[in-house]
């Protein structure tokens, strides 16, 4: 069952059978016991308990759960004991195994399979051990839930035929160590099936929880807008720490720390790295903002900071209300950034909706030039926007790649050939064929891991395939 478990779960396209199977069978995936146990490779024991006993959650009892049926798309015979490392390197079988077979008869066959899942799982009878498991009833079948897409198998079997080496075998130790973590570690379960489909043996992700921090996240426009300073500032400063902000929280007067305010005499906030950023919380809708509040910040920060600080800091100011004439003038002399608690709430969002979205070195340009006072929130608003329009350009590149692939039925796609396409599919913007490149080469980085990369002799024969869906989730 191992070897069944493996092919459900992509993690290998072949099973090694005791005939030739021909191309265009079809099989049901009947979990046998554990007794070929010594094919595994100790590496493979993720597929069931430290212990060493095989975990059966296909077998209820005396019942057996079939999850799934299989296409032979190609038998090959195995022979040379040169290539039986290669063959254990790309399954779950021990070479010392493989050895073990081929001394005992003439050629190991190996039949390429492609898997479906069933809609539902068959429950029959534990059967006696045997080369075939006559079913109870016909099985209706269908091949629209595939445990690989077509390009991802043909990149797989091109692999196994030719018995390329894995190109990733440190990830794949990494998830084998991770599949015990992953049942009580979210985090350590996300990871798992990332590595999982970048190493081409799942398909698209699971379907994962929001954000547990969108339940305060979506408080902020509305706390913003009431009269409760406390909890807003406290807001605020989560807000910033959620972007990517810290301090060492040494100087109560110039923290932040969410879990507590500047209290009196103390700014409302303060961040430290990735660079300073000092600022004033002014919670209530219905009040104007009067030039006092301009003043505090600018007395607090000479105070807490010092004068060289003070003017090396990005200054903020959240506000619901109007800034009277007077404050919003003061603001622009002293290049303060009014922002509005909705335009903070979009902001943090975005970061934990896309996480990798928002990069503070360049937003930081952004708070740093021209305009100031009120007319800021316009332009945080416009760099919100721009980073939105991004990450629409990069999901539709992804999807490019992915739809190109399938409907080619090919294995990867040229730079050259790729930009055509794209610039002929009524894109979301036009890009020059470098511009597609940098993007193409930000998506295929293994901290990404969108798209895969092959290298060519030059920037236009680099050729791109599809690992896994950018989703955005506005």
């Amino acid at each position: 069952a191992p070897d069944v478990e493996a092919l459900i779960q992509g993690r290998m396209i072949a099973a090694i059978v005791w005939r030739t199977f021909n191309p265009g069978e079809q099989y049901a995936l009947y979990p046998a016991d554990n007794s070929n146990m010594p094919l595994m490779k100790p590496k493979q024991m993720s597929l069931f308990p430290e212990s060493g006993q095989l975990e059966l959650p296909l077998v209820i009892l005396d019942k057996v759960l079939i999850k799934a049926w299989a296409r032979c798309e190609l038998c090959q015979m195995v022979n040379e004991p040169e290539s039986l490392e290669a063959l254990s390197q790309l399954t779950v079988w021990k070479t010392e195994a493989l050895q073990q077979i081929l001394q005992q008869r003439p050629y190991i066959f190996v039949a390429y399979l492609r898997v479906y899942l069933l809609p539902q799982p068959l429950e029959i009878p534990v059967q006696s051990s045997g080369n075939f498991v006559s079913l109870p009833k016909s099985l209706n079948v269908t091949d629209s839930t595939p445990v690989l897409s077509e390009s991802i198998f043909a990149k797989r079997r091109q692999q196994l035929e030719k018995l390329e080496p894995p190109e990733h075998p440190e990830l794949e130790e990494l998830q084998s160590a991770l599949v015990h973590l992953s049942t009580t570690n979210p985090k350590a379960k996300q990871l798992d099936a990332e590595i999982k489909m970048f190493l081409g043996w799942s398909e698209k992700l699971p379907t994962t929880q929001p954000d547990s921090d969108l339940a305060w996240i979506s408080a902020i426009a509305q706390i913003g807008n009431s009269s409760d300073g406390n909890t807003f500032e406290k807001l605020v400063r989560q807000s910033l720490v959620k972007l990517g902000f810290a301090n060492s929280n040494t100087n109560p007067k110039a923290s932040l720390n969410p879990e507590s305010t500047g209290g009196a005499g103390g700014l409302d906030f303060y961040c430290e790295t990735p660079y300073p950023v000092a600022g004033e919380c002014k919670a209530s809708k219905h009040e104007s903002v009067p030039n006092s509040v301009t003043a505090q910040l600018i007395h607090l920060g000479l105070t807490h900071l010092g004068q060289d600080k003070f003017d090396r800091s990005v200054k903020i100011i959240l506000a619901a209300g109007p800034l009277t004439n007077p404050a919003n003038q003061a603001a622009i002399g002293s290049k303060m950034n009014v922002i509005r608690p909705e335009t903070l709430q979009k902001l943090v969002e975005l970061k934990a909706k896309q996480p990798g979205s928002i990069d503070l070195l360049q937003l930081k340009p952004c708070l740093e030039k021209q305009p100031f006072g009120e007319e800021a929130d316009a332009k945080v608003n416009r760099y919100i926007d721009d980073v939105r329009e991004k990450l629409k350009v990069r999901s539709y590149i992804v999807q490019l790649v992915k739809d190109f692939l399938e409907r080619t039925r090919s294995e990867n796609v040229e730079l050259n050939q790729l930009h055509g396409a794209y610039s002929m599919s009524n894109p979301p913007k036009q890009l020059s064929r470098e511009e597609l490149h940098e993007i193409l080469l930000e998506l295929s980085s293994p901290l990404t891991g969108f798209l895969g990369r092959i290298k060519g002799e030059s920037l236009g024969r680099d050729r791109f395939y599809f690992l896994r869906d950018l989703l955005l989730n506005d």
